[in-house]
């Protein structure tokens, strides 16, 4: 016994496009973004400086803490101070060209 196939559906609404309109027509119609005014150079050196220079301040400060050297013993604050200059270190990396 054979299956009888699926009716197929009927779109109404017509055309997308106006009868007698080329691809061409519809492109030269859209808006494009202007270019930029001036490409950027390179980074200065300042930048890869402070970055590298946060990574490595919370990388000793969260080092510290955990080998009791700082005051106040080992304390979340201290883990917290590292991470954010390591975060701040990333934040500094995306300006980095």
């Amino acid at each position: 016994m054979a299956m009888a196939k699926p009716q197929k559906r009927r779109v109404e609404g017509g055309r997308v496009t106006p009868k007698g309109t080329r691809p061409d027509d519809i492109n030269r119609n859209r808006t494009v973004a202007p270019p930029a005014s001036k490409v950027k150079g390179p980074s200065p050196m300042w930048v890869p400086v402070l970055m590298f220079s946060f990574f490595a301040a919370g990388l000793i400060i969260i080092f510290l803490n955990y080998t009791a050297v700082l005051p106040g013993a080992t304390d979340n604050w201290y883990t917290l101070g590292g991470l954010g200059l390591i975060l701040a270190g990333i934040i500094t990396a995306t300006q980095y060209r």
